[in-house]
């Protein structure tokens, strides 16, 4: 752990940031809980890949990781500091989402975020171990029947902009007025990619990229303004530019709420403007086009 974590943390806090901490729960004692509190953070996150040892330490290829998280999250909640739950599903673990978010609850988390990997950076190593589209599908599903009902905790599926097409589809299909509760602590929250939109990465080198996902940066803020990059970064208006998007994304009536996720695109396709890759949805306008040159070809 870096010695002036807490330095940082508090300096933050004083200009007014909301500064939280992400950790792997290994270092998390009574000690280090008082030092969040003094620097005012406001959540940590913790990451549970699996509801049992054999299924999060096999997919953090870790022995003892998943205790070292069961600790981490019941020294926080002795200590009154809130924390939320991120877990990441690949084929591997996928059959474990309903439990990890089951304890998830168990341990008192304030959310569950259900992370959809992107290929990027590790993520690259295990291509063939994603998510199918289809499975993608009955996933977001489920979490729409989950989060429907749901009271005790706040959830949200993570580099997964295609539930906000799901949750209105299936909330129309069964007749509910389904209102999302507001994660206060958050960015986001009303629609899918937001990438370079409401929220980007400036990495420890000062590199600004459009999302912690995303290969290469536009520029550095120790050499060019961040108001500067933010607002005239080539990457960061296209993507703010949905008539450049392409594919089936383009043609989309969910474009608007949804997107894609661009840095998923850009990992597949090599085109950040490409379609989303895990997504089976046929757009109203692409079938339509399909049907008139099925039709002139015939």
């Amino acid at each position: 752990m870096r010695p002036d974590l807490f330095d940082i943390a508090h300096y933050g806090t004083n200009k007014g940031l909301r500064m939280c901490i992400a950790t792997n729960g290994t270092l998390v004692t009574d000690e280090i809980c008082a030092k969040m509190k003094e620097a005012d953070i406001k959540m940590v996150s913790l990451s549970l890949d699996g509801s049992t040892a054999e299924i999060h330490d096999n997919f953090r290829q870790c022995e003892g990781a998943f205790d070292g998280v069961i600790r981490a999250a019941e020294t926080l909640r002795r200590n009154g500091i809130k924390f939320l739950i991120n877990s990441s599903f690949t084929k591997r673990n996928q059959n474990d989402i309903a439990g990890t978010f089951h304890l998830a609850k168990e341990l008192g988390a304030t959310a569950w975020y259900m992370f959809m990997i992107v290929p990027t950076g590790r993520g690259e190593e295990i291509m063939s171990e994603l998510v199918d589209k289809d499975d993608y599908e009955d996933i977001l599903a489920w979490h729409f029947e989950q989060e429907k009902n749901e009271d005790d905790i706040l959830m949200r599926p993570t580099c997964a902009p295609h539930y906000y097409r799901v949750a209105p589809q299936m909330a129309k299909a069964q007749g509910v007025d389904y209102q999302r509760r507001s994660l206060s602590f958050s960015t986001g929250g009303g629609k899918g990619c937001i990438a370079a939109q409401s929220i980007c990465l400036i990495d420890c080198f000062g590199n600004l990229k459009p999302c912690s996902y995303f290969h290469s940066s536009v520029g550095n803020i120790k050499q060019t303004p961040f108001k500067e990059l933010w607002f005239n970064s080539k990457v960061f208006n296209e993507l703010r530019d949905f008539s450049k998007y392409k594919g089936k994304c383009g043609e989309c009536e969910f474009l608007n709420v949804c997107g894609g996720c661009r840095a998923r695109a850009d990992a597949v396709h090599g085109d950040y403007m490409a379609e989303e890759p895990f997504c089976n949805y046929i757009p109203m306008r692409t079938r339509k086009r399909l049907e008139q040159e099925a039709a002139q070809q015939g």
